[in-house]
């Protein structure tokens, strides 16, 4: 079976989708692994880091997206024709191995998931609608990979910053978490509020499933092209006091003009650019990865 990975953070802009597309490019590439991309935000930054903007629209057009799947698992449609293996992009940046389920800026609809487990709750005799969305919020994004789970060796889902019924179905259904953090007091507080969650998800699954879940670690992401700076040092540091040293990757990725260049080039840096400091650290980074993994 694939790992499945969730890349999260409460708070937005801290390098997240670069981390994931990054990673999982390095991992196909570099490694001859199969790896699927899962962009389960609305902001479907992991989606235009992979494919540019037109590829992306006549995907769109067609309901070649995640929403497509949400929706048939939401108000399942008997006619419904397409499966995960239509909707999964092969080959993207033309790297094998590297796949790609791209998401969508609309992906479901809160009310009427709320009215469909309303229905479920009442139709099971099951007062507590908690319950029941609990039991949703498990199976929702684990059922959408089942199919295709066995395929790959690695599942990585770029998730929502906040927390969100995707985010929280998402690292429901994996196996491990990266968190990617900025060495500002901010992120730090993201690390933190996300720990809070996850804890709380591991109690609402305690008993019916409970969760098997690892942080596989907190990677750096530094910006000023990686100088590390007095302030940042510290906030560092503090970091490290609160997490055991296998919970931090040694390596850390410094966010220098070309990673910013690359966003512009619908491609990861470490494809556009990969001779610069950003592209030489995520594939010693993903070195890393494999060993944690591995470990």
């Amino acid at each position: 079976m694939g790992k499945v990975i969730s890349t999260v953070n409460m708070k937005g802009g801290v390098g997240k989708t670069t981390l994931t597309v990054n990673l999982a490019t390095c991992l196909a590439k570099f490694y001859n692994k199969r790896v699927l991309v899962l962009d389960l935000d609305a902001q479907i930054s992991a989606t235009l880091s992979l494919m540019s903007p037109h590829d992306f629209a006549k995907t769109r057009k067609k309901r070649h997206t995640i929403t497509y799947l949400l929706d048939n698992t939401i108000k399942p449609n008997s006619y419904s024709k397409l499966s995960i293996h239509d909707i999964i992009v092969p080959s993207v940046c033309q790297v094998n191995g590297l796949e790609l389920l791209p998401g969508d800026i609309e992906l479901y609809d809160e009310y009427l998931v709320s009215e469909m487990l309303h229905e479920q709750s009442l139709a099971s005799g099951n007062p507590k609608f908690e319950t029941v969305w609990n039991n949703f919020e498990r199976i929702l994004i684990q059922d959408i990979l089942d199919p295709v789970r066995d395929e790959y060796d690695f599942i990585i889902m770029d998730c929502a910053p906040g927390y969100n019924l995707l985010t929280r179905s998402g690292i429901a259904a994996s196996d491990y978490y990266l968190l990617p953090a900025r060495p500002e007091p901010l992120s730090v507080v993201g690390m933190q509020l996300l720990e809070r969650r996850i804890t709380k998800l591991r109690e609402n699954h305690l008993e019916s499933d409970p969760l098997d879940l690892k942080l596989l670690g907190i990677v750096f992401i530094l910006s000023g092209g990686g100088l590390l700076s007095r302030y940042y040092k510290q906030v560092m540091r503090r970091v490290r006091e609160d997490f055991p040293p296998q919970k931090l990757f040694e390596n850390s990725i410094p966010m220098d003009v070309n990673v910013a260049k690359a966003v512009d080039m619908f491609a990861p840096v470490v494809l556009s650019m990969p001779n610069s400091a950003g592209s030489r650290a995520f594939i010693k980074l993903t070195e890393e990865f494999l060993t944690k993994i591995n470990s």
